[in-house]
């Protein structure tokens, strides 16, 4: 039976329809109402069964079904028995209930069931104003928001709502306060699925305001297996994994640089201003600060980060470290920057930092540019104005070794496309090279060219070009003018011509459809030879000789050196690509070049003669074999001397995330050692793992041995488990450095420990940035779905 109401309260006793009508208060509008029912139901098939099914609910509708009710309506029903009321989007199921209609208040239990949208509270007893979302209930069991039911203990994917935290657990009281808003009082919460109370945040009060979302703890305790590792008596954290102001969790590190413990504040100034500031206590070396402040704007973006350690322990100086990036758009095209890095002293980094950090961080770059750029029809210009220096970071500081500061430079870089096929290119640059002990001076390069476009096709090109590299050195004078100021020039031409084919088939290989390709190319350049041994070298070193620079006019980086060519270079390159998916299962290619005369110019400018017409036999092997197995491999042979120059050749087994095992051997008969400027022979093999060992555990490790010294270079040994709500990490780490004419050989050791809480965060020091690096296709084991 379905009664309405001229306030829209709608009743339903579909067990006892007889009884819940003579139950009801007789007023005028229940008496017409019974009326018009007996009407329609007296035209009825009474062989019929009616199933009565009330109508949607409008905004502001209540609907209410029970076994049985009672009361008056416009002021009071009491129901029993599987009560349900729905009112807008919150849904309420007890045993009993007392309706006030006039004030829209329930009153519910033995057992109650609030859901709010995606909020399900449980409870003994509830007084609640639906109106207002507001009121309390006794005993309460939540579940806020909607959990992630792959996330099953012993699984991997983070518990977080489809929208926010969710956040689930119980309490001795849980207040309403509003739409999406909660208080619980003497509750625990945990973002684990049902059943997994491995951890909890435990709390006098705890505020849920998901209108803002924010929390707040107050009288805090973390539980993690029943034992509180954590206390804080006000604690707050976003409920959707946004940016929050306040304490982040404290990070421990252990090593050879003492023990270190850090607690960060997170102050979120604005949506596009935030800052850092971390207090750092170092047993070791005392206590630093640190902070960091980052902003972003439409037209700019940049950061400055400092760390200020006053009277260090050890060497009884204070100690500082300044970095700062700002990037800014003026004008359409016009954009400027800088970059400013300083430390305080060589040591820095190998106190308080680690390998990384110490091998990217010899030379510091301090520098300021502008930089404008624009386009015209069919081609564009870019220029720039900067200025730049080093802090060069040895012990001892060799002043040979810092790299030149150029104050200032400037380039152009011109194109424009020309009827016919033809391009026309222009580079420039005018640069300032100051040092405090070698040559100083200025460089003026123009290098214009042309590019002829003969054959543009799907299957094959041919790329001539000409150019002339004109080079002018005002050179100042060195030493108490023992070596007097003076002007050299050098002209040269370059002419240069790149040609291509390309064929493709279609094939099958162990039953799968394949595209197989076969791309020959030839590069032929010309340079006359020129003696450039009385140019200075301001900027310009030997690359590595590898595919890239098999196709490239100059082997040497930079403007003041510039190798003689007459030469060819013939490669040949063949592909197996899958025609399902495009992977690239197999790549074979195969270089070498060809001299027509053997004359040639070193990195200290004068001529040399080469010993073959020959040079460089280069190959490479690799792909996606399987979806397993990947293949990557080099190797160079050196007809000088008939043996082989380096080969490269690394294989991994990755099967899944979380398992991969990677073993790599590099040979090199003259390369740098390690990060330093010293040369000699290289043969060093690495092995990275990362597999499961048992049910949630995961064992990672790295071993990088140089069998020339008979030493490790780097031990990397340790644990991971995860629990689907909780992940913890156990790794420790060991680097070393050889020994080398200026240095002698060191060890730094670093211990990590991390335990991470769904949803909460982690606490200790991460090493996942640094098992990245050493692991090749290392997985992120919060990251793995469960099956």
């Amino acid at each position: 039976m379905l009664i309405e109401s001229s306030d829209f309260i709608l009743l339903t006793c579909p067990h006892d329809m007889a009884l819940c009508m003579l139950k009801l208060q007789p007023t005028k509008m229940t008496l017409a109402l019974a009326a018009a029912f007996s009407v329609s139901a007296a035209q009825a098939d009474d062989n019929a069964p009616q199933t009565l099914t009330p109508p949607p609910a409008a905004q502001g509708q209540t609907h209410v079904t029970a076994d049985h009710m009672d009361g008056q309506m416009q002021d009071k029903l009491k129901a029993s028995g599987d009560v349900v009321v729905i009112r807008d989007n919150q849904t309420l199921e007890a045993d009993w209930l007392d309706y006030y209609q006039q004030q829209n208040r329930v009153k519910a239990g033995n057992h109650f069931r609030l859901t709010r949208e995606k909020d399900v509270v449980t409870g003994t007893t509830l007084d609640y104003w639906m109106d207002e979302h507001t009121g309390s209930a006794q005993q309460p069991s939540f579940q806020m928001g909607t959990p992630d039911t792959n996330n099953k203990p012993g699984g991997a994917k983070r518990s977080l709502a489809q929208s926010g935290i969710a956040f689930r657990g119980d309490g001795s009281e849980v207040q309403f306060t509003g739409p999406d808003q909660y208080r619980l009082i003497n509750s625990r919460v945990n973002s684990c699925v049902v059943g997994d109370d491995s951890w909890y945040l435990k709390s006098s009060t705890l505020d849920l305001n998901y209108t803002t979302n924010i929390g707040i703890a107050r009288n805090a305790r973390l539980e993690f297996q029943g034992v509180p590792i954590l206390y804080t008596p006000w604690i707050d954290f976003p409920l959707d994994g946004s940016r929050k102001s306040g304490l982040l969790t404290p990070t421990f590190r252990s090593g050879t640089t003492g023990f270190d413990i850090a607690l960060p504040y997170y102050w979120n100034i604005a949506p596009n201003f935030d800052a850092t500031l971390t207090p750092h206590i170092n047993l070791k070396h005392g206590t630093m600060l640190a902070g960091e402040f980052r902003y972003l704007e439409p037209g700019y973006e940049g950061s400055i980060y400092t760390e200020q350690l006053r009277n260090d322990k050890l060497t009884n100086t204070n100690r500082y470290a300044w970095y700062a990036t700002h990037k800014q758009t003026v004008l359409p095209g016009l954009t400027f920057g800088y970059e400013y890095n300083y430390v305080s002293d060589v040591d820095y980094f190998s106190d308080f930092g680690d390998r990384t950090l110490q091998a990217t961080n010899v030379n510091l770059k301090r520098e300021a540019w502008v930089k404008y750029s624009t386009g015209w029809q069919g081609g564009n210009v870019e220029t720039m104005l900067r200025a730049q220096r080093y802090q060069t970071l040895e012990d001892p500081v060799i002043a040979a070794d810092q790299p030149y500061a150029r104050l200032p430079q400037i380039t152009l870089v011109a194109n424009q496309k020309l009827p016919a096929g033809l391009s026309f290119n222009l580079q420039g640059d005018m640069t300032r090279f100051a040092h405090p002990t070698l040559q100083t001076g200025d460089r003026f390069v123009a290098y214009p060219s042309v590019t002829w476009s003969l054959l543009e096709r799907n299957w094959g090109f041919i790329r001539p070009k000409f150019g002339v590299n004109y080079t002018k050195y005002d050179l100042n004078p060195l030493g108490s003018n023992t070596t007097p100021g003076s002007t050299i020039t050098r002209t040269l031409p370059i002419f240069s011509t790149d040609s291509g084919l390309s064929f493709e088939r279609e094939t099958r290989f162990h039953g799968s459809d394949y595209v197989e390709t076969l791309e020959p190319r030839l590069f032929y350049v010309y340079i006359p030879a020129k003696d450039q041994s009385k140019i200075p070298n301001f900027d310009s070193s030997e690359n590595d000789f590898n595919f890239a620079q098999l196709f490239s006019e100059n082997r040497f980086s930079g403007w003041d050196r510039i190798n003689a060519a007459n030469q060819l270079t013939a490669a040949v390159t063949s592909r197996l690509i899958s025609s399902e998916s495009g992977i690239e299962r197999l790549r074979v290619m195969l270089g070498q070049r060809y001299y027509f005369k053997n004359e040639d110019t070193s990195l200290y400018g004068d001529q040399i003669t080469l010993q073959n017409n020959s040079k460089g036999l280069l190959g490479s092997l690799g792909g996606d074999l399987t979806k397993a197995w990947r293949l990557d491999s080099t190797y160079e042979y050196n007809q000088d001397l008939s043996k082989t120059q380096r080969y490269n050749l690394q294989v991994r087994y990755n099967p899944a995330p979380g398992k991969t095992v990677s073993l790599r051997y590099r040979y090199g008969r003259y390369e740098q050692i390690g990060d330093t400027t010293q040369y000699g022979p290289l043969r060093q093999i690495d092995l990275g793992v990362q597999w499961p060992i048992a049910r949630q555990w995961y064992a990672v490790g790295r071993e990088s041995y140089s069998l020339i010294d008979n030493k490790p270079l780097e031990h990397l040994l340790g644990v991971e488990y995860n629990d689907g709500c909780w992940t913890a990490r156990f790794v420790v780490k060991r680097d070393s450095t050889l020994a080398t004419t200026i240095s002698s050989a060191s060890t730094s050791t670093g211990v990590f420990f991390q335990l991470e809480l769904r949803g909460l965060g982690g606490l200790g020091s991460s090493p996942t940035s640094d098992l990245k690096l050493a692991i090749p296709g290392y997985s992120n084991i919060s990251d793995i779905q469960s099956n």
